[in-house]
C-alpha cells in the first residue's frame, strides 16, 4: 500500500505536468476549491478531499499562534476541522471556503455539533474569487501549483502581519518563516508558515 503522502506527491507531479501542457490552465479551468457563488452548481474539485490529521491541525494552529483576535480562513476547508478547532480551541472567528457543496454542508454540520456554527461563515465559492482581505490567518492543504497560483492573491489582499500556513506543500521561492515536522503514523508531514510583509 502506497503511503498517503506519497500518493499526494505523485498526484501533485501529475497535476504539474497537466498545467505545463495547458490542460488546466486559465482562471476558469476548474482549478478551484469553491463555486463562484453560493447557489451555483459546483465544478469537480481539482484537489481531492483529504482531511488533515488531528496532529497536523494542532501544529497548524500552533505555528500560526492563532488567538481570539484572529479571523481564520481555510481555503478548501473540507469538513471544516481546521476552522472549527481554531474557533473552539483558540477563540478565533473563522471562514470555511470550498467548491464542493457537500463539504460545506458537512463543515456546517460539524460546526453545529461543536457548538461554534454562529462564529463561522461558510462560503461555497472559488477560492481565487473569494475576498480574503479580512483574514489574519489563511490555512491551506492544496497542491503545489495551486499554492503558486494563489501567491499573488495572498500578497495583494492580505494585510501586513497576516499569516499563511500550508500543510505539506511549500510556496516555491517564497521562503517560510518556520517549518514544523509533524510525525503521523510513521510519516513526516511538513507544516509551513509565512508572514505577509510590505
Amino acid at each position: 500500500m502506497i503511503p498517503t503522502v506519497t500518493m499526494r506527491l505523485v498526484s501533485a507531479l501529475l497535476l504539474s505536468g497537466a498545467l505545463a501542457l495547458g490542460v488546466l490552465a486559465g482562471p476558469h479551468s476548474g482549478l478551484s476549491c469553491a463555486s463562484a457563488s453560493a447557489g451555483a452548481a459546483a465544478r469537480a474539485p481539482a484537489v481531492p478531499y483529504e482531511p488533515s490529521e488531528p496532529e497536523v491541525v494542532t501544529a497548524m494552529l500552533r505555528i500560526a499562534q492563532v488567538g481570539p483576535d484572529d479571523v481564520v480562513y481555510d481555503l478548501g476547508c473540507g469538513d471544516g476541522r481546521i476552522v472549527i478547532a481554531a474557533v473552539k480551541e483558540r477563540g478565533a472567528r473563522g471562514v470555511c471556503v470550498d467548491i464542493d457543496p457537500e463539504r460545506i454542508r458537512e463543515s456546517r454540520e460539524n460546526a453545529r455539533r461543536a457548538g461554534v456554527e454562529d462564529r463561522i461563515t461558510f462560503l461555497q465559492r472559488d477560492l481565487f474569487e473569494t475576498d480574503i482581505r479580512d483574514a489574519t490567518v489563511v490555512m491551506l492543504f492544496l497542491w503545489p501549483e495551486v499554492n503558486l497560483r494563489l501567491r499573488p492573491k495572498l500578497f495583494r489582499e492580505l494585510s501586513p502581519g497576516a499569516r499563511v500556513v500550508s500543510h505539506l506543500h511549500d510556496m516555491g521561492d517564497w521562503q517560510p518563516e518556520a517549518v514544523l515536522l509533524v510525525p503521523v503514523n510513521g510519516e513526516t508531514h511538513e507544516v509551513y508558515l509565512w508572514k505577509i510583509r510590505r
